[in-house]
């Protein structure tokens, strides 16, 4: 099979030929129809994840058919249509998996990062982490839902009911959950790039209220605000944002260094929170709710062995919506 696989950190995915995996025990073999490209794969190929499991087929956003099915599996047959997410395996005994929190399992593994990914014609995926992918999305327009908006949703959830909701880095992840917010009657604020005329149109067009650089300030305190960018300089900025009460929410799994920052910006009972991974709890109710929503996702497609150009498009602000790669 075709697969574009990151060999050494710092350098560009190269397209190998890989053998079929087999389907161990517990897992499918799922023949990818499409593959997101998110952050996360820039994170991983530039080192600033630890210990990657090179070299490893990059990619987390899986849309696919499952071929064959290992033993032990139940609920996943051969023919069904699945998403695979970031969060890949975990051991189903520590305490964070007994209770709820499998998300911070500390021997969990991550699909294109710890084990093989998408980026490729077929990869070997745990049953126990594939979800059902709801109809009315091809299966282009559905991968990112398995990590943009997963991580969006969960994040979402951490807002509580804030009315004002601000959403730094508008990016695969913002342009979905701003369709979510606005439908369930929030009040959306966007915040982009500097400059980025044609991004803040884009958070307008889909439901957005305000749409401004991340250097300026909302027209209204925010109750809540979720930063999407990478950029530690943003959280000073949200916690000037938000109203007494507000919470800031950090959803990437990674950030540059937070900047020091007085104390009286966070006072007034103002909290930070990052969020970490997803639950397969996140996923069923994510799907549920992206298949209710008229929600809409806007990919640019990207022939598997282009995955390089999509990820620099990713890195340098270029695409609007979500890159997505199609063996």
């Amino acid at each position: 099979m075709r697969a574009m696989v990151l060999e050494r950190i710092g350098e560009r995915p190269v397209l190998r030929d890989r053998p079929v995996p087999e389907p161990g025990t517990g897992e499918v073999l799922v023949r990818v129809s499409a593959c997101g490209v998110c952050r996360t794969d820039l994170h991983v190929g530039d080192g600033d994840l630890p210990e990657p499991s090179l070299p490893v087929i990059l990619g987390h956003e899986v849309v696919g058919t499952a071929e064959a099915v290992g033993s032990n599996v139940s609920g996943v047959e051969p023919g069904d249509r699945v998403g695979v997410p970031w969060l890949g395996w975990t051991c189903g005994a520590c305490r964070f998996c007994s209770s709820g929190r499998e998300n911070l399992c500390p021997r969990a593994r991550f699909t294109g990062y710890t084990r093989d990914g998408g980026f490729a014609e077929y990869l070997a995926t745990d049953a126990r982490y594939c979800f059902r992918v709801p109809d009315r999305f091809g299966d282009a327009e559905a991968a990112p839902l398995l990590c943009a908006g997963l991580i969006g949703y969960r994040s979402y959830r951490m807002t509580g009911d804030a009315p004002r909701l601000g959403l730094y880095g508008f990016g695969a992840a913002a342009h979905i959950l701003c369709q979510i917010a606005a439908h369930e009657g929030r009040e959306v604020f966007a915040f982009t790039r500097p400059g980025d005329r044609r991004g803040q149109g884009f958070a307008r067009s889909l439901g957005a209220a305000w749409a401004g650089g991340s250097d300026e300030q909302p027209p209204a305190p925010l109750d809540a605000a979720i930063i999407f960018a990478p950029v530690g300089d943003l959280v000073p900025a949200a916690l000037q944002a938000v109203d007494r009460g507000g919470r800031v929410v950090c959803a990437g799994i990674h950030m540059s260094d937070l900047p020091s920052f007085p104390y009286r910006i966070l006072w007034e009972e103002r909290s930070i929170v990052s969020v970490a991974n997803l639950t397969r709890d996140d996923g069923i109710g994510f799907m549920a709710a992206a298949g209710d929503v008229p929600l809409q996702t806007h990919v640019e497609i990207h022939p598997l062995e282009d995955a390089a150009t999509a990820m620099q498009r990713l890195r340098d602000g270029e695409v609007e919506g979500a890159a997505v790669l199609t063996p």
